[in-house]
């Protein structure tokens, strides 16, 4: 995944070189946490993780001071990445190998 990738994904926002920063931030906490469940032999997500990884990338990448509101304008943005998300954490726990 690319910040090019990542800054298409939110529409045209955002800087493509931060984004490709936090993308590879994202996918190696994404690997871990899954212990490198979900993804290939080359290392790359299988399409549900890489999902995970793009909607965590967008939110890090919107909001890379991770406050609590950002406010620039007439725009207002709550959130960013603090872990992750319900519908990324159940795709990533699908992948994810547990002790025991």
């Amino acid at each position: 995944m690319t910040g090019a990738d990542v800054v298409a994904f939110m529409g045209g926002f955002g800087d493509a070189t931060v984004a490709g920063r936090h993308a590879q931030v994202i996918t190696t906490l994404a690997k871990s946490y899954t212990r490198g469940g979900g993804f290939t032999a080359a290392g790359e997500p299988l399409p549900d993780v890489a999902a995970a990884i793009m909607t965590a990338t967008a939110r890090l990448t919107v909001n890379p001071e991770q406050l609590i509101e950002k406010v620039t304008g007439p725009v207002s943005r709550r959130g960013g990445f603090y872990s992750w998300s319900l519908p990324e954490t159940a795709v990533l726990n699908r992948y994810r190998r547990r002790a025991g």
